[in-house]
């Protein structure tokens, strides 16, 4: 599953975000399950995984019992603010408050598809992404050929 592209989209008034229709296209709930997970990203912005792809991913952490004090701070910070996000039969879903106002989403929201994840950010946000980033495009495609390679070599 690949979700590409960017959108802007409305919150209406019950702060229900619509999911693209291109983006709900590639969204199988046998596959992916029946909801988003909404949490914080690595960027600093609200990220949206298919719920079974957020919980392929917890699992590869393994458990937390008696887990690396890294993991545990990454894991408090991600799953306490974390909330299930269903889409409903019109392809909505209800962004909690409290996740609203933590990352300043409000009234028009920017959705890019990022490969295996949603990204939610406010326009004029992304519009300064991405004139900070578009400099560097160059070096960016470099050091994704890099790690790529390194990512393909063998463990000696």
């Amino acid at each position: 599953m690949l979700f590409l592209g960017e959108y802007e989209h409305t919150l209406d008034q019950k702060q229900r975000l619509a999911i693209p229709s291109e983006l709900r296209d590639v969204f199988d709930p046998k596959v992916h399950g029946e909801a988003f997970i909404a949490a914080p990203g690595a960027n600093g912005s609200l990220w949206l995984w298919p719920e079974k792809t957020f919980a392929q991913l917890s699992q590869d952490l393994g458990g937390s019992l008696l887990g690396e004090p890294g993991l545990q701070d990454f894991e408090r910070l991600v799953f306490s603010q974390a909330a299930r996000v269903p889409l409903d039969s019109a392809g909505r879903v209800r962004i909690p408050d409290r996740l609203l106002a933590k990352f300043g989403l409000a009234g028009s929201i920017m959705i890019l598809g990022v490969r295996d994840h949603l990204e939610l950010l406010e326009p004029t946000a992304w519009k300064r992404e991405q004139e900070r980033i578009q400099p560097e495009t160059a070096d960016i495609w470099r050091k994704a050929r890099q790690a790529l390679a390194a990512a393909q070599r063998p463990n000696s």
